[in-house]
């Protein structure tokens, strides 16, 4: 017999990309983590771990013990699932994360519910972005992120993770509101093509990724001026006559600025499509089911603010 927290160690070795990464995650020693792969090469009498330059890599047979690691892993998440609902136990806990504008229009509105409907239950909201969130999650460090497909995580058949729709919500153009475009029912996305752009750096969020690709899809880079991720920053800005960027329609700006939200047309209209991301065979933990009960509720009753013209 093998001690299972060890495959959990080389599932986050796995995840993370090195043993030092997974060692501050996991919060162990880097030579614990090699020490707790040594362990585990030992019992299955097979090497895990080969030379690569300076670092180690996987070998193939690592590779393969991965997949039934996987396998085991979401076993025993459906495993706790049952033994919670029959002995009618839930988690004092339930870690619930989304990256930083989900948090105002869906996770606060979910944990509300939840205050409400399971008193007993403590949860506490981290703000993650997507591409971080994958390594939380498989760590046991988050039960439930609001996550956004290919935003630098696995893709939605990773054995790892159950990755399912929550709210596809449209993406309008913000201007300033005497722009030549505020005010129109409708406009394309590439007609802004050679307005300056204000975005996020590269890399800092999702949204960043997001218009990017919608801009692409649309047939042009954006030339961006100016960076920022601050929602109220970034409407100052295009209050100011800085430039013009995209926003999720259910994020909101501050009422008083001159800035209007103007919708997008066409086929490359662009969406954003949220997900809630949980460990395989978690999703029956009486913890987590009331977690995402409560998302789907709250994205249910998410309103997009109307666009009224210009006056």
């Amino acid at each position: 017999m093998f001690d299972l927290r060890r495959l959990h160690v080389l599932r986050v070795v796995h995840q993370l990309g090195t043993v030092t990464a997974a060692a501050g995650s996991l919060h162990l020693t880097p030579s614990a983590v090699s020490q707790q792969l040594r362990q585990l090469a030992h019992e299955v009498d097979v090497p895990l771990l080969e030379p690569d330059g300076r670092r180690v890599r996987l070998t193939p047979a690592a590779i393969t013990l991965l997949r039934h690691a996987d396998e085991i892993a979401a076993r025993w998440e459906a495993a706790r699932g049952e033994l919670q609902a029959g002995s009618g136990r839930t988690a004092a806990t339930l870690r619930l994360s989304g990256f930083t504008s989900s948090l105002r229009t869906l996770v606060v509105p979910a944990v509300e519910q939840l205050r409400v409907r399971e008193p007993d239950l403590t949860v506490r909201v981290m703000e993650v972005e997507t591409a971080v969130a994958f390594g939380r999650l498989l760590t046991g460090e988050i039960d439930i992120s609001v996550t956004l497909p290919n935003q630098g995580g696995p893709p939605l058949d990773d054995p790892r993770f159950e990755q399912e729709p929550l709210l596809d919500e449209p993406l309008d153009l913000l201007v300033r509101r005497d722009h030549p475009l505020a005010g129109t029912g409708g406009v394309a996305l590439e007609e802004v093509a050679r307005e300056p752009w204000i975005l996020p750096a590269p890399g800092t969020c999702d949204h960043q990724e997001i218009s990017a690709a919608a801009c692409a899809a649309a047939g042009f880079t954006p030339k961006v001026a100016h960076e920022a991720m601050d929602w109220p920053a970034v409407a100052t800005m295009i209050a100011a006559g800085l430039g013009v960027c995209l926003k999720p329609r259910l994020v909101r700006v501050p009422s008083e600025l001159p800035v209007m939200a103007v919708p997008l047309t066409g086929r490359a209209a662009p969406h954003r499509r949220l997900l809630t991301c949980t460990r395989r065979g978690s999703r029956s933990q009486p913890h987590i089911a009331a977690g995402l009960d409560a998302l789907t509720a709250a994205a249910a009753t998410a309103t997009a603010p109307r666009i009224r013209p210009a006056s």
